[in-house]
């Protein structure tokens, strides 16, 4: 099975590909992009999404990062926060409601 692989003229050199052969060839790829190469995942011949392999630190944003943006607020309480009573639902109970009297 040859696989319909377009590599762009740009300097960066990524391959595209439809999401279907990524599905089917997931593994190769993922190996691909873990070596470096910059894979762009297309859908109807549109780009969507990118491949490749990451760099750096691993561990994620924190809070504070987030913050600095302003791309998040800051908590307004401070430590652990344990309500008074428990909340006590029962089947059925919706959840975004019982949050919201909580909340109040």
């Amino acid at each position: 099975m040859y696989a319909c692989v377009h590599t762009s003229d740009s300097l960066t050199d990524m391959a595209h590909i439809g999401v279907r052969e990524l599905r089917s060839a997931l593994a190769l790829y993922l190996r691909r992009a873990q070596h470096g190469e910059r894979i762009v995942v297309t859908v109807d011949g549109s780009p969507v999404a990118q491949l490749g392999a990451l760099t750096g630190d691993h561990s994620g944003i924190a809070l504070s990062d987030l913050v600095a943006r302003g791309v998040v607020q800051p908590p307004r309480r401070r430590g652990d926060w344990v309500p008074n009573e428990p909340l006590l639902l029962t089947s059925g109970a919706r959840v975004d409601r019982a949050l919201s009297q909580v909340r109040t």
